[in-house]
């Protein structure tokens, strides 16, 4: 059995993508690692970055990202396929830029490749999600957060990469998928809030276009608002230890809001806004008497197989 892990990227350190602790932290299950970087301003150095992770595992296939004729975020999914589409492992490992796989999760997904591996039923592997938000102590549970996506899928089987990359398809169907026993530890809204609000000024621009995105953030703040932070449960485990130096890194403390309400003059984070939270508190209290993952609304990308 052979396992290849892919993603792709652009722009990673000057956005503040950990790309490496991302790749590095799968790298140990993978026979092979494919990734489609693109090319980047003049003052990111994403490439070095990965090239120095000195594995001859990682193979990098240099694009060249059509921002303007891919709008709705479709540029992701059209730069995930091309890294998929020069994997050669019988399974393949999706990990996005902000994603982390802890390392005592590795065996179990391995062994959950090598079982259903001749299982033709079986599609992929789901993930369950672990949000982090502000720092590295908080993390979001509120409903209209997604709790789980598919991020290892069987190779040449039709499975591609859909809309902005965040689940995967197959012929246009949801993915038959298994539970990878597994989670991914996701730190896409850990930056300091300088570096957030300019990934959101990147990201929209993918979704958006340049001219929309830059007329929206040109109102916005320079620093992203995380809110207060004492509204969200606190995570009391252990990080992947490929993360250590770079939690280690957080120099913005100082800028967060521990307590208190939030301010008047910013639109409510999801979490925060009453609708949600009424909902989140049902979810939470169904998960706890039936356990799993509950759902009161929201479109999920894969169609879960009972207990495989």
């Amino acid at each position: 059995m052979k396992i290849s892990g892919f993603s792709m990227v652009r722009n990673a350190t000057k956005l503040y993508y950990p790309i490496q602790k991302a790749i590095e932290s799968i790298l140990p299950i993978c026979d092979e690692f494919v990734i489609a970087i693109g090319e980047g301003d003049k003052d990111d150095n994403t490439r070095e970055l990965v090239s120095n992770i000195g594995s001859d595992k990682i193979r990098i296939i240099d694009t060249v990202w059509d921002i303007e004729n891919q709008r709705n975020g479709m540029v992701h999914s059209e730069q995930s396929n091309i890294a998929l589409d020069a994997c050669s492992g019988d399974w393949c490992f999706y990990i996005q830029a902000d994603e982390v796989v802890h390392e005592k999760y590795l065996p179990v997904i391995k062994d959950r490749c090598l079982e259903l591996k001749d299982d033709n039923e079986v599609e992929g592997l789901v993930f369950d999600y672990r949000h982090f938000w502000g720092d590295y102590d908080h993390y979001q549970i509120s409903h209209g957060w997604y709790k789980r996506e598919v991020r290892v899928i069987k190779n040449n089987i039709g499975v591609r990469s859909n809309k902005s990359a965040q689940g995967f398809k197959r012929y246009g169907e949801r993915v038959k998928a298994a539970h990878s026993n597994a989670e991914i530890f996701h730190y896409g809204w850990v930056r300091p809030p300088k570096y957030m609000e300019n990934k959101r000024r990147a990201f929209h621009t993918i979704h958006w276009g340049k001219d929309q995105s830059n007329n929206f953030h040109d109102q916005e703040p320079r620093e992203f608002d995380y809110g207060p932070l004492d509204r969200l449960p606190v995570y009391n485990g252990t990080h992947p230890e490929v993360m250590q130096d770079w939690i280690a890194k957080m120099n913005w403390q100082d800028k967060l809001q521990y307590s208190g309400e939030p301010k008047n003059n910013r639109v409510k984070h999801k979490h925060e806004k009453i609708k949600n939270r009424i909902l989140t508190s049902i979810e939470q209290k169904l998960e706890r008497k039936f356990g799993g993952k509950i759902y009161l609304s929201g479109h999920r990308n894969y169609q879960l197989l009972g207990n495989k």
